[in-house]
């Protein structure tokens, strides 16, 4: 296994650690691990990748796919093959069939830039700089998720290339356990080369976010929980404790403080989005207000995503409920003169869509969840992991695209129910006998089950 073997195969740029430009292919934008495979390939279409699984099935190499490196889970390090997809960034819209087909390295902010032109939408999620194809194989929660359900529910058809080195297409109709198993099963089963998915009409939208100072976290928490019970499907919002550092990037009244932000998306017009958050506005005097009628395309102001590569941790569990017990728990673990040093400490409102199966069933569960926790920090040990201690709260599983850093590989079991899981394993056996793809949230291949 050489790196000159391998430049044999692809035109695509092939190199080894030393080489000039190595540093800048296997870096991502998480930089929580630091990948140093023994090789690297930046593909630029499926026959490459094709070639390059082929070469890595023949050699026996263990494999890792990256496109933009948002939630590394396992180090590709001293062993191994890198395909970086980043260069596949084709982006197709069919705005009479409201489908989208999209290459592996493609990221949300080009989609919903090239579908906002017919008044459609993709079911992004809330970084316009996270990978498609990485996001969707996750499950994909949504900005627009309480009213359309995951992202991986709209996946029509799935290119892939298997560890075979076969290239292969799954949907509802061909390869279906393939089909299933991708939706959900993130990058267990081969490099996924396109997908293609439904699109949805935003003809309005309103979103943004409130505010509050750190003291008014238990007011505003309670507020928010009660009132998310009587909201429709089309709103949906998320609610924050934020310890931002304070550097200058960092707006200055973030900065070096406990701050609640409420976030908001609603599918529907302003007037509308402004008397259902009227409540909110209620709790108590904001810092800064940005909830406004806005073009769907200015989705990353509701978050205010990192834009910029950082090292950070994340870990997630599924809420069963959130009554005034366990918002209570979370005030203590997380709220002020808690000693919680997270950055982000964070509740996502599920239910509505995402609580409903889909039409063609996938390996994507907590449809029984009312909400989603999930904690973002620095690399480093913690007083008290947040998830941890809430997790007696939860339904036992954690969705796996918050779930990134060294520790997480383990984890992926977490996400599945064990009938889930077990099917994974099984066609992990079928299609990955080796585990070749194993730098993931890796699912062992799995005997069948008599």
């Amino acid at each position: 296994m050489t790196v000159r073997e391998l430049a044999g195969r692809v035109s695509g740029v092939v190199l080894g650690p030393g080489d000039e430009g190595y540093a800048a292919e296997v870096a991502g934008f998480n930089q929580v691990v630091e990948h140093r495979p023994v090789m690297v390939v930046g593909v630029r279409d499926a026959g490459e990748v094709r070639r390059a699984v082929a070469f890595a099935a023949e050699t026996g190499t263990p494999t890792a796919v990256q496109a933009t490196g948002h939630g590394p889970s396992r180090v590709a390090e001293g062993v191994g093959l890198l395909i970086n997809t980043r260069r596949m960034t084709k982006v197709l819209v069919d705005p009479v069939a409201r489908v989208a087909r999209v290459e592996a390295g493609a990221r949300w902010e080009q989609v919903v830039e090239a579908a906002a032109v017919y008044g459609l939408a993709p079911l992004n999620g809330s970084s316009p700089l996270v990978g498609v194809v990485g996001y969707t194989l996750g499950g994909g929660l949504a900005l627009l998720s309480r009213a359309y359900g995951f992202a991986a529910d709209h996946v029509t058809s799935v290119e892939v290339v298997t560890p075979d080195g076969r290239p292969r297409t799954a949907t509802a109709q061909q390869n279906t356990d393939l089909f299933w198993a991708l939706r959900g099963g993130k990058g267990n089963f081969g490099v996924v080369t396109a997908i293609e998915f439904g699109l949805v009409a935003v003809p309005c939208f309103y979103g943004g976010g409130l505010f509050f100072p750190g003291e008014s976290a238990a007011e505003v928490l309670h507020a928010w929980r009660l009132w998310t019970r009587s909201v429709p499907q089309e709103m949906a919002s998320s609610l924050a404790l934020l310890r931002m550092p304070d550097l200058e990037a960092v707006p200055q009244f973030l900065r070096g403080r406990l701050v609640v932000h409420v976030r908001v998306a609603h599918l529907g017009p302003g007037d509308e989005g402004e008397r259902l958050v009227g409540p909110l506005r209620e709790i108590t005097p904001v810092l800064v207000d940005t909830l406004a009628e806005m073009p769907y395309r200015r989705f990353a102001e509701i978050h205010n995503d990192p834009t910029f590569p950082i090292p950070y941790e994340e870990r997630s569990t599924m809420l069963r409920e959130l009554g005034r017990g366990a918002a209570d728990d979370l005030l203590r673990l997380a709220g002020p003169g808690s000693g919680c040093t997270d950055i982000m400490v964070e509740l996502r409102h599920m239910g509505g869509a995402l609580s409903r199966p889909p039409s063609v069933p996938s390996a994507v569960d907590h449809r029984d969840a009312a909400f989603c926790l999930s904690t973002l920090g620095l690399p480093g040990p913690r007083p008290a992991h947040v998830v941890d201690a809430m997790a007696h709260r939860g339904t036992g599983r954690s969705y796996l695209n918050f779930l990134a850093g060294p520790g997480t590989a383990q984890l992926a079991e977490r996400g599945y129910s064990p009938a889930a899981y077990a099917r994974l394993g099984e066609i992990k056996a079928r299609y990955d006998p080796d585990n070749l793809f194993r730098f993931n949230h890796n699912i062992p291949p799995r005997a069948k089950s008599f």
